[in-house]
């Protein structure tokens, strides 16, 4: 599938930019990692499913513009792949020697394509101490001892709420359900949430906020417990609200959205990325976030590290791009574009984004205990993992297995895959 640029992208050839003076070539980005490499002259490609994102891809797409009018060295060209997809078409291109230069990932095809050798390893383009990277989502971004990426962002999941709707937030699993049950009446749902292959790295993103939620986990680190007590026990209470029928089945993410943006669904569990989104499909929405009401205070976090092509032709031209997001000034932009998610260094909420969306600590306070989206010891494995449980899980909704013998069927799948 051929990535399709997005609008916006610079003109200026590629013989026009080698012609510029020796004092451009000085006014390009500076370097904060403390490389000391001049890129060359290139026009370059960022694939980010969050370009296609309404709320969120115009704001990206300002600041990509900033930077290519910032100097006259390097372009870069966003490309667009749909999230459903987007994961399996970039690592298809990577594999066959092609793909975007840039590529913003999210952890489980992130661990894949670095453990693949995919990925250009920033060892000594990166000095995370320097730049005052945040330890506590950065640490994720290194693999078999080698870094491949920089956060690009990090967003904890949390409790959407229409306050109109629902005044005060339900505050346990069960007055969660029941909440959900007291609304859905006619084209009103109480809830929302993904249930389709089709959506198969989004329902991974849902299912991991009930099976940390009960206190389970996909693995101990060292060995799969797919088929542990509390990861059945969250995967039934995930069930237990798909048989409720309180949401909309068959909907995707993106319908769904739009019925909670219109007043249609209560509730939705979803990560801070999505609080400018749902602001702009409906300025006027009376919404509010809350912590997930599960009985265990562990939520997944969607950790999306921006990484280099190893295949790519303009590495130096990359990373300069890289380093000039790192840049304060940039890192402050870059938050505000993505809403309620953090980035790779502290920045401080300002009064006019607490007055618009005065929940947003509810949000930065989660961050010690989100999850990134991928099993424990098994990163590179966690795609192929994802498929088994998330095939196991759906054929269960379906009425075809009950969830235990659906986890256990899990279990000795990805035992035979990781090879334990």
């Amino acid at each position: 599938m051929p990535l399709r640029p997005f609008r916006g992208a610079r003109t200026a050839s590629v013989l026009a930019v080698l012609a510029v003076s020796a004092s451009a070539l000085a006014g390009c980005s500076s370097e904060p990692s403390g490389s000391s490499a001049t890129p060359q002259a290139a026009t370059i490609t960022f694939a980010a499913s969050t370009l296609g994102d309404p709320g969120r891809g115009p704001g990206l797409q300002k600041l990509i513009d900033e930077y290519n009018n910032s100097q006259d060295i390097v372009t870069v060209q966003p490309a667009s792949v749909p999230y459903p997809t987007f994961g399996q078409t970039v690592l298809t291109q990577m594999g066959g020697g092609e793909g975007p230069d840039l590529v913003r990932f999210d952890m489980p095809e992130f661990s894949t394509a670095a453990s693949s050798g995919l990925l250009e390893p920033l060892d000594d383009k990166i000095d995370a101490e320097k730049l005052n990277l945040i330890p506590g989502p950065d640490k994720y971004l290194t693999v078999d001892d080698h870094r491949y990426g920089v956060v690009f962002e990090n967003s904890n999941y949390a409790m959407f709420y229409n306050k109109d709707l629902i005044p005060e937030a339900p505050k346990t699993f069960e007055e969660f359900a029941q909440t959900a049950k007291d609304m859905t009446k006619g084209d009103m749902y109480g809830l929302a949430f993904r249930q389709t292959q089709a959506e198969e790295a989004g329902v991974w993103q849902d299912i991991f906020n009930y099976v940390l939620g009960f206190g389970g986990d996909w693995s101990d680190g060292q060995k799969l417990t797919i088929d542990s007590p509390k990861v059945i026990e969250g995967l039934k209470a995930y069930q237990q609200l798909y048989d409720a029928n309180v949401i909309p089945k068959g909907a995707d993410a993106a319908t769904f959205r739009k019925m909670f943006a219109n007043g249609k669904v209560g509730m939705e569990l979803n990560n801070g990325g999505y609080v400018t989104a749902t602001k702009s499909a409906n300025a006027n929405l009376n919404f509010s976030v809350a912590r997930i009401p599960f009985p265990e205070k562990k939520q997944g976090a969607l950790l999306a590290p921006i990484t280099i092509n190893a295949n790519s032709k303009h590495k130096d031209a990359a990373l300069d791009f890289i380093n000039w997001l790192l840049k304060s000034e940039q890192q402050v932009k870059l938050q505000d574009v993505l809403g309620a998610s953090s980035v790779a260094t502290p920045t401080e909420r300002s009064a006019e984004s607490l007055q618009k969306f005065p929940f947003l600590p509810v949000l930065d306070e989660l961050t010690d205990s989100g999850v990134p989206q991928i099993v424990k010891g098994f990163g590179p494995q966690t795609a192929d993992i994802r498929h088994i449980v998330v095939s196991e899980v759906l054929a269960a909704l379906q009425g075809q297995q009950d969830m235990a013998t659906a986890m256990e069927k899990a279990q000795k799948q990805a035992e035979e895959l990781v090879g334990r």
